[in-house]
């Protein structure tokens, strides 16, 4: 003990000898440089003439209470089938802890059964759309006893099989779809760089080949190929990128931290999996909890509108994550123009609809969202 006392006393004597390090140069608030990034194309809106036409017609008919109610999401844990007769809700998702009627162990049948009632409910309210109901089904349909579970996604990311990822993706697509479930907020593609992460065993590899290569496989599995028959059509459902982008990267691995990647590490580690999510039609994006440098992903409208969308060219919506929106400067998770305006399209706001949905209809009203953005 005596030797020991007098190594730690001569390196504490050393360490307040030793000359201060300088603290790591930090960046400006992050904007990003749309050239820079490659550009891209997204399939995700393959409609026709016809259909754009009856799109046209069903806008011109919806009151603005009906398309605010589009643009939020609430959890099954606090919203009911009857509440979406004055609060037409776009979606509804069913959170890790929440299960039919309160019953987190439900069979297949108890969910198609749920998920009939809020659609048939939102067909009364929302101008004849129906509710898109969401889940997590990352590697298989884990909210229902008796499905088929694979191993998590940093196991199958070690498997390096492509073909493999697709067929598991085929599979728990036709299982949500006997559940009643039309949405899964699938794939994860983050590149884990910290395996202090807490989330790490949610990442395919540390490798952005293996993320690229993979991402493309699990939307074809989940939606179908764009040129096929069969995209989003009886056994495929919406599938969701996430989370855009950077979560992978942050800080010692906090999660919801900060990403302090240069533009270009976030280029050619981080986002590999979209580019090819969108070549592959996926129809949403999840924004993420974390920032880049100082700014959250869900306000940041230069990733989310003039890379995501203007030049990567994505064709579907952007979600946003459990009450995300509440993490920007001066946002609650209950007020949040700032998120809308930057480019998220979907409020996910599982406990917080109800007053967000009047929040966000006041901010339409008063004009600080337009109606053009809002349509």
């Amino acid at each position: 003990m005596r030797h020991a006392a007098m190594f730690l006393t001569s390196a504490l004597a050393l360490a307040s000898a030793a000359p201060a390090q300088q603290a790591p140069t930090v960046a400006p608030a992050a904007r990003a440089h749309p050239a820079a990034w490659p550009a891209a194309r997204s399939p995700a809106a393959i409609t026709d003439a016809a259909t754009e036409q009856a799109i046209t017609a069903l806008l011109a008919r919806m009151t603005v209470e009906q398309k605010v109610g589009q643009v939020v999401q609430g959890d099954i844990s606090s919203v009911t089938p009857a509440d979406l007769a004055r609060y037409p809700l776009g979606s509804i998702l069913a959170g890790g802890n929440s299960g039919p009627y309160g019953d987190e162990r439900a069979d297949a049948a108890t969910w198609a059964k749920l998920v009939q009632d809020y659609r048939a409910a939102s067909l009364k309210a929302g101008a004849g759309v129906p509710i898109l109901f969401g889940v997590d089904a990352v590697h298989g349909h884990s909210n229902v006893p008796g499905a088929t579970i694979f191993p998590h996604n940093i196991g199958l990311g070690a498997a390096n099989d492509p073909d493999l990822i697709e067929d598991i993706a085929r599979i728990t697509a036709e299982e949500l779809i006997v559940s009643g479930h039309d949405w899964t907020f699938a794939p994860t593609i983050a590149t884990p760089r910290d395996d202090r992460w807490g989330r790490t065993y949610e990442g395919y590899s540390e490798s952005p080949e293996i993320v690229r290569e993979y991402a493309e496989r699990i939307v074809y599995g989940l939606q179908g190929r764009p040129d096929d028959e069969d995209f989003l059509g009886e056994g495929r459902v919406i599938s969701s990128a996430k989370h855009y982008v950077g979560d992978g990267g942050t800080q010692d691995g906090i999660d919801q931290g900060e990403t302090l990647a240069t533009e270009q590490e976030l280029i050619d580690i981080h986002a590999q999996g979209y580019f090819t999510a969108l070549e592959a039609g996926v129809q949403t994006v999840m924004a993420s909890f974390s920032s880049w440098w100082d700014q959250p992903m869900h306000g940041n409208e230069a990733l989310l509108t003039d890379v995501l969308k203007d030049r990567l060219g994505f064709q579907g919506f952007v979600v946003g994550d459990w009450n995300g929106h509440g993490l920007i400067a001066g946002c609650t998770s209950t007020d949040c123009p700032d998120a809308f305006n930057a480019g998220m399209d979907m409020y996910m706001a599982p406990d917080s609809w109800r007053e967000l949905y009047h929040s966000t209809l006041g901010h339409v009203r008063s004009g600080v969202i337009s109606e053009a953005r809002l349509d």
